[in-house]
């Protein structure tokens, strides 16, 4: 029997998946690595940690299995999106630590490019300027890190996503590639034309050369070389961000179909087909996937924390010690007593795209208890949730009747079961909830025509549990609009600081 491998390289860990040919879940790896915070809205991770915990993940997988390197037939690959690095060409080793998705370093310089070309980067990539995209933390660190701009000007550095620092590895260092869907977060990305852009890439002062050849997702890219992969030459067959990754795996193949990854982020996804659509009301329009040259693109509505704030109550403040005792303790209370959490530890994404809205909570009394602030917490997430579908309804003008969703806090009932409640529509959890790896494994077994179409891995999707709405209309819209009045304080922070 061969297997399929499926690597989801995430914020906060690495996880591999070994699938055999039923495309049952055979085994899994897991490692976290360490999340580095410098400075107040600076967040790092060591690429050669990163490499290495990606090697640990597939060794736990392959052990758990049983199973060799050589006993794969292929390997998928999906990427952290914006994370971005820039490393010596020759040494291998990076000159500064790889800047995160999350970080807010970058975000006045994002004010000033936005104020005199916004309009006309928005239109070429799809993206709104703001500090989360690879642009800006690439051109950070080659101004900031003493003679870069020099190397790289001279060929002598390599500049990209998390997906080409890793495939460059596997691959011996001989294949510096990335794809559309990662390439569609950089800001450098003309999503009309497919390639990088050369008036983007002035204005930001990158050299083209040192960034990765942009190739289609869904294709051989080469394969691993067998002295840095277990002894095995096995085919990279695929690469894609995350979410794209999250959206094939949940077979969202057609045009209006929904799903959202619950992760460190809370990412939404609609399928818009072989054209971008654009959102007048703050969604992002993203490359998700491309074969034989054609990309499908989505609306996307990213929200910057989700899992991150249960980390935030487990680590910073320490009123969990689990991220799984929080279902049990918002359930010993009927309600959040009054109390709003918005944690926007990092700015606000979609839909407002505020970098300088700060985590706030609201409605604190002497009666206010931790089982209150848990519960509050794990609302929030659904409630940014439910603002970007309304969004995603007005854009894309469907009538969206369910979600599906995945990522490690659907196992969360009670924030399933409020989702749900708060969305006025079904949400479908699978059987296997971690369609980030499945769907890189899935674009690798298509590659090599282990699928003859993608409705033949449609058919393998099914449903786990659906949960029902039970909220009046009423209810739902006096929670939304209470929600909305405590973002509004989170986003009066800058004003009161500046003032």
């Amino acid at each position: 029997m061969r297997y399929y491998l499926g690597v989801d390289q995430g914020t906060t860990g690495t996880t591999a998946l070994i699938f055999n040919e039923k495309w049952e879940l055979y085994s899994k790896g897991y490692t976290e690595h360490t999340q580095y915070f410098p400075r107040p809205g600076w967040v790092e991770h060591d690429p050669i940690e990163i490499w290495q915990k990606t090697k640990e993940s597939i060794a736990i997988a392959l052990n758990r299995a049983g199973i060799d390197a050589v006993d794969l037939k292929v390997l998928g690959l999906a990427n952290q999106g914006e994370t971005c690095m820039v490393w010596d060409k020759n040494t291998g080793e990076p000159i500064y630590n790889a800047i995160v998705w999350q970080d807010r370093r970058t975000a006045k310089t994002a004010d000033r490019v936005k104020e005199k070309w916004g309009p006309r980067i928005t239109e070429k990539t799809g993206l709104p300027v703001d500090a989360y995209f690879s642009a800006l933390k690439i051109k950070w660190i080659l101004n900031n890190v003493e003679g870069a701009t020099r190397r790289a000007e001279k060929g002598e550095l390599l500049a990209g996503t998390l997906d080409s620092w890793l495939i460059w590895n596997l691959s011996g260092r001989e294949l510096i590639v990335t794809d559309p869907s990662t390439a569609s977060r950089t800001l450098l990305f003309n999503i009309h034309t497919g390639q990088w852009d050369s008036w983007l890439l002035g204005i930001m002062g990158i050299p083209e050369r040192i960034l990765p050849v942009i190739k289609d997702s869904i294709m051989v890219f080469g394969y691993t070389s067998p002295s840095d992969f277990f002894d095995a030459r096995i085919p990279i067959a695929a690469s894609v961000t995350d979410q794209a990754a999250a959206l094939f795996g949940q077979a969202c193949f057609h045009k209006g179909a929904v799903k959202t990854t619950y992760g460190t982020g809370c990412f939404m996804l609609m399928n818009t087909g072989n054209s971008p659509v654009y959102s007048p009301n703050g969604l992002i329009t993203t490359a998700v996937w491309s074969k034989n040259g054609k990309i499908t693109f989505a609306l996307d509505a990213g929200v910057y924390i989700a899992g991150a704030a249960i980390q935030w109550l487990r680590d910073g403040i320490k009123i969990i010690k689990s991220p799984d005792e929080t279902a049990s303790l918002a359930k010993t209370v009927s309600d959040t007593g009054g109390v709003y959490f918005v944690p926007a530890f990092v700015g606000l994404a979609a839909p407002y795209w505020d970098q300088y809205a700060r985590g706030t909570i609201v409605g604190i009394t002497r009666g206010t208890t931790r089982a209150h602030i848990v519960r509050a917490t794990l609302e929030a997430i659904a409630y940014q949730v439910a603002e970007n579908l309304e969004v995603m309804r007005l854009d894309s003008g469907k009538s969206i009747e369910s979600m599906r969703v995945d990522g490690g806090a659907v196992v969360n009932e009670f924030l399933m079961q409020f989702q749900a409640d708060i969305l006025g529509i079904p949400v479908d959890v699978p059987k296997i909830n971690e369609t980030t790896a499945l769907g890189a494994a899935y674009l690798a077994a298509l590659t090599i025509g282990d699928f003859s179409d993608i409705d033949e891995i449609s058919s393998n999707w099914k449903l786990f549990k659906r949960y029902e709405p039970k909220f009046s209309e009423d209810k739902r819209k006096t929670l939304i609009s209470r929600w909305i009045k405590a973002v509004a304080r989170s986003r009066n922070w800058a004003i009161d600081q500046s003032s």
